[in-house]
């Protein structure tokens, strides 16, 4: 069977073409090498959603340094939906504490675009209780954007929990919701949505303190907070590598042994 899912690499250049045509019979320059070669997180900005925890990619970006050998650009670029450069980022993040307006249709094919092209959502609730009005405005935001693909438990043996860390739960800055939901496409995550309030366990000022105390687990909680985001990041990366063979020592001896 012919596999459809696109690479990352294959995105990349697809956002492009999509984005504003090719450039025929002329040479461009390589960015191969440099900025541009960083991972670095897409923050969606829509009208009436301001950002509720700006501190907290930029952390995450340095976790993930200390945590993996990934190489992470620190700050977070900020996109609307239309800007060009929005199939540069296969990573974006959309969070808020609100209810926000629907986004125009042509906004909204952009952004199914980019997930048809295998594009990555994180959605991250700041509400403090599911069920709120930013989750109504989410919902209809999802329907619209995928069709007949309504957000579904992603399930405890699914590889996104061993990604990185084995974990078995997804907390954030509180536990509003025991588990997270996602939408698939093409046998992958594309969008994980949780209400847990993920980016206000990582929101650290720039004296080193933290914004937000996490509640109700304290510090441990907020450990396992990062674990997430770094599992999330890893996952959208690499999809899953760790459903092969090789991995499956490793992945029990993880389980064996607390990290």
């Amino acid at each position: 069977m012919r596999d459809d899912r696109l690479t990352r690499r294959a995105f990349g250049a697809l956002g492009a073409a999509a984005a504003g045509g090719l450039l025929l019979g002329r040479a461009q320059p390589a960015h191969a090498i440099g900025e541009h070669s960083l991972f670095r997180f897409g923050r969606l900005a829509l009208p009436g959603l301001p950002d509720p925890r700006p501190t907290a990619l930029r952390r995450l970006a340095w976790d993930l340094v200390r945590r993996t050998s990934l190489v992470t650009a620190s700050d977070p670029t900020t996109l609307r939906l239309a800007d060009p450069n929005l199939f540069r980022f296969p990573f974006l993040v959309l969070s808020g504490d609100r209810a926000f307006p629907l986004p125009p249709e042509a906004d909204l094919a952009r952004l199914r675009r980019h997930i048809t092209y295998g594009g990555f959502l994180l959605i991250d609730s700041a509400e403090g209780r599911a069920g709120g009005g930013f989750d109504e405005s989410v919902r209809r935001l999802l329907a619209q954007t995928l069709p007949g693909e309504l957000p579904a438990r992603i399930p405890d043996e699914h590889v996104l929990w061993k990604s990185f860390y084995v974990l078995h739960g997804a907390p954030g800055r509180l536990l509003a919701a025991p588990y997270v939901e996602g939408v698939e496409r093409d046998r992958r995550l594309a969008v994980v949505y949780t209400q847990n309030d993920l980016e206000g366990a990582l929101a650290r000022d720039g004296f080193g303190r933290w914004e937000h105390e996490v509640i109700p687990g304290g510090d441990e909680q907020r450990e396992q907070a990062f674990r997430f985001g770094v599992n999330l990041v890893m996952y959208a990366l690499c999809l899953d590598y760790k459903t092969e063979q090789a991995h499956i020592d490793y992945i029990l001896r993880t389980r064996r042994f607390s990290r």
